[in-house]
């Protein structure tokens, strides 16, 4: 039963075939040996009756012959001739032709043993008296030979044998042939499936074959359009919406920016200003110098929460410093809260040129892994590489691979994805990328494979005035690197 199920549909067909056509010979051979007994013993008093009616009518002409003795030694000779039975005198000393020992005729097989035991003939024999004008010449001892029914009956069961194998072996060739290419479009179908399912939309298959498996075809090519277009336009709307969200995300990160922080600016100066002022004057104003210093650790404690606020909207140095110099001060937060953990960074030089969304999305994409990694992965070291994405052996130029891999615990076997995984998903797809996660005992690794095609909508809110990057110098007076 398991390797019947292993078999493929078209060697089920053949094995189906072959099976009916082969138990058809059996059962027509079968038929023939259960057959052969009452032929052999019909056939076999048939020839003695003949012989006898024959021999009758031969000894009536002795009364006239004129020497009967000698026209009986004529007959007897004569008779030696026949087959299936042997007619002698009684007087002869001649043995009877026992029936393994009776040669078939030319061209005939002769039958083996286990055939003739099967059969199990039995010799007839009958005696013919001679009489020629009231005196007795002895007798005519006729014999039956079955063995000579029973070897034609086996010649024609093996010719049977071998006509039917090779009628069989005929047709079952041709059935091998006609259901090969039947079922050659199902091989095609198959192919243009797994094309489908690993994103190849525009996958088609030549309809061919049966009529049903041409409609099957059409209705496959007619899904895969469907399909096509269904997940393009998830694409396009996907791309839109994390193209809203930035845009929003910009917005609201150059109003803290622009808005909120001067006035912290202003406040932390002046807080700055009546400290010195308190500090010159007399001791007496110690209470103002504390609620001074209070006004100034609550300007510290907002300035920092405005600079985390700004960092979830918008990476800080990311369009002013380069992707590259935004992971590292990324991973050197990573390093100062996590000691313990060793980061290492690859970077390939021959990445080219890039959008600022591609480089938001792969800032936001090892973002949200390296979250992972310290919530989760009880990990020693983490490796985060940027390289040309390659397809075989070969560079594709217009794709950016990055991988984020641990030596972790990996994932359990009940992980379900949370909402941080979610957007990494989508923010990829997004861009027409894929995402992919593997996980061992040895740790997980998450990929992703983005296109570095240039993104016009964010081109062109950069080139607005209002655009951040304007307030770049601001922004690092607001916020001191190091």
């Amino acid at each position: 039963m398991v390797m019947w199920q292993k078999l493929s549909l078209g060697a089920r067909l053949n094995v189906l075939v072959a099976f009916v056509m082969v138990l058809g010979l059996g059962i027509n051979i079968a038929r023939l040996l259960l057959e052969a007994a009452p032929r052999v013993t019909a056939e076999d008093q048939s020839v003695v009756r003949l012989a006898r009616g024959f021999v009758d009518t031969l000894l009536s002409d002795l009364n006239d012959a004129a020497d009967p003795e000698a026209r009986l030694n004529q007959i007897v000779w004569g008779l030696r001739q026949l087959r299936h039975v042997s007619i002698t005198r009684g007087l002869d000393l001649v043995p009877l032709r026992q029936p393994a020992a009776t040669p078939g005729s030319a061209g005939e097989r002769q039958a083996p043993m286990w055939f003739v035991t099967l059969i199990h003939p039995e010799q007839t024999t009958v005696d013919v008296p001679i009489v020629v004008n009231g005196r007795s010449l002895g007798s005519l001892v006729i014999t039956s030979h079955p063995t000579d029914e029973i070897a034609e009956i086996w010649d024609g069961i093996v010719t049977q044998i071998e006509v039917g194998l090779a009628i069989s072996a005929a047709l079952l060739l041709i059935t091998m042939t006609v259901v090969s290419r039947a079922l050659q479009p199902i091989q095609s179908l198959a192919d243009a499936m797994t094309g489908i399912e690993a994103g190849r939309y525009d996958t088609r298959v030549t309809p061919s074959g049966s009529p049903e498996i041409a409609a099957i075809c059409r209705k496959l090519n007619h899904l895969a359009s469907v399909l096509g277009t269904s997940v393009e336009d998830k694409r396009r709307l996907a791309e839109r919406m994390v193209s809203l969200q930035d845009a929003e995300r910009k917005d609201i990160a150059r109003d803290l920016h622009d808005e909120f922080g001067p006035y912290l600016f202003a406040l932390r100066a002046h807080a700055t200003s009546l400290t010195q002022l308190a500090a010159a004057a007399a001791p007496d104003l110690d209470i103002l110098r504390q609620h001074v210093g209070a006004v100034f650790d609550q300007v510290n404690a907002l300035q920092q929460f405005n600079r985390r606020v700004l960092e979830r909207l918008r990476p800080v140095g990311l369009a002013e410093l380069g992707l590259a110099d935004a992971l590292a001060a990324l991973t050197r937060l990573w390093r100062e809260t996590h000691p313990g953990i060793a980061i290492v960074t690859s970077i390939s030089s021959a990445l080219g040129d890039r959008s600022e969304m591609v480089e938001l999305t792969i800032y936001r994409f090892i973002q949200e892994a390296l979250t992972n990694v310290f919530r989760h992965a009880r990990a020693t070291r983490v490796d985060i590489r940027i390289e040309p994405a390659r397809v075989t052996d070969a560079l594709e130029p217009e794709a950016i691979r990055v991988s984020i891999g641990d030596n972790g615990a990996g994932l359990p076997a009940d992980h379900r994805k949370g909402f941080g995984m979610i957007g990494m998903r989508e923010r990829v797809m997004a861009l027409g990328g894929s995402m992919n996660v593997e996980s061992s005992n040895h740790g997980v690794t998450v990929e992703a494979v983005l296109p570095r095609g240039v993104d016009t909508a964010t081109s062109a809110v950069a080139a607005d005035p209002s655009h951040p990057n304007v307030h770049s110098e601001a922004r690092r007076d607001f916020f001191p690197t190091g």
